[in-house]
């Protein structure tokens, strides 16, 4: 796939320039609204890295951008498009909070494993479905991974709000709450930033040391770029494929479970606002790098958290944030047609040049020969 490329100096030039470009539209409509750009960014950073608990927020959402963008990059790196992590997310996140509730009267420490391998195990075999689907009958992935998202959402919103609905008056919607010695402890007081952090970090660098020093991340490499090539010389195309796809799911059950076991509690119909798009999103700009994502997604939770203070102070409205990341990506998405017609009008002028020093040159030598 032509997307695997690495990210090169032009692309980081363009993908800063969107940023930039983003940034002063925003600005240009929070002007045009009646609001002050300076005030509003201002609160925005403030809302981000203001204090202690802003910047544990904004940790813990940059935290499940990058697992769930590098869940997206492992399943594209092995050929396969995983649209549906937001189905296995709510899979793995429903299999955690239930193990965990049904299981409560076990150590802590041996519910949450079993409630960890619950939440990868559900989360891979979502995710394996459709990957089976695509090598076996070479159905898209594309569409069953987001046909499947619907069918995940709904079974989870039903069993939480029907069969698994908690008892107690006070809460109307959701399973009760996991006991707090289940709970992970937090890192910053009142913030969202809790020891799950920990294991997201060195499931993290697990996922970029596999992607890009070892053996089985080349093989990825090879079969999601040329897939024909990497089957004629002797590669398990169809076994990396499936494996890369099994991987991206259980990395969306992973994160499901450090947002239950985390600072939510519980499993609802609301356990994630489509985190899994905004990673996919971060993954797709930037190119599906490792590092590229770890660093973007820490930017975009910066804006993520920085909205809604910015909503909640100054009073401009939090979509603002949805307004700048969809004009990056749009930006991004037209960079390859926009640097092919620079590069154009560069060779047009250089064409031209050349055309008018060739006719001055002969202009002169007629000139000399009368």
């Amino acid at each position: 796939m032509k997307y695997l490329k690495k990210i090169d100096t032009k692309y980081i030039l363009s993908l800063i320039a969107s940023i930039v470009v983003a940034l002063l539209i925003g600005a240009l409509l929070m002007a045009v609204t009646g609001y002050s750009p300076i005030e509003g960014y201002g609160a925005m950073i403030k809302g981000s890295i203001g204090n202690e608990r802003f910047i544990g927020n904004t940790i813990a959402t940059a935290m499940t951008l990058c697992l769930l963008g590098l869940a997206t990059a492992i399943g594209a790196r092995g050929g396969l498009f995983n649209v549906g992590g937001e189905g296995q997310l709510f899979f793995g996140a429903l299999a955690a909070t239930m193990t965990g509730l049904w299981f409560s009267s076990l150590p802590a420490p041996i519910v949450i494993v079993i409630s960890l391998i619950c939440a990868v195990v559900v989360g891979g075999f979502y995710a394996w479905i459709p990957a089976i689907l695509k090598v076996k009958l070479g159905v898209s992935e594309v569409i069953t991974t987001i046909m499947l998202n619907t069918v995940a959402i709904q079974v989870c919103t039903y069993l939480v709000n029907g069969p698994w609905n908690s008892p107690l008056k006070s809460i109307t919607k959701g399973t009760d709450y996991l006991p707090n010695t289940l709970r992970f402890a937090k890192l910053i007081t009142a913030s969202n930033l809790t020891t799950g952090f920990i294991t997201g970090a060195i499931v993290t660098f697990f996922i970029w040391y596999v992607m890009k020093k070892t053996s089985v991340g080349l093989e990825m490499k090879v079969t999601g770029e040329n897939y024909r090539f990497s089957k004629f010389s002797g590669l398990s195309s169809s076994k990396i494929m499936i494996g890369s796809m099994l991987a991206s799911g259980a990395i969306c059950g992973f994160v499901g479970m450090l947002l239950v076991y985390g600072y939510q509690g519980r499993m609802t119909d609301g356990v994630s606002n489509e985190f899994y798009f905004d990673g996919m999103l971060v993954a797709m700009i930037m190119n599906y790098n490792p590092i590229g994502i770890i660093i973007m997604s820490f930017f975009f939770a910066i804006l993520s958290t920085g909205a809604t203070m910015m909503d909640l102070t100054v009073g401009i409205s939090s979509q603002i944030y949805d307004i700048i990341f969809s004009i990056i990506i749009f930006l991004m998405a037209a960079q390859k047609g926009i640097s092919i017609w620079v590069e154009h009008k560069r060779m047009q002028q250089i064409a031209r040049a050349k055309a008018r020093k060739e006719v001055e040159a002969n202009v002169g030598s007629d000139s000399s020969n009368i």
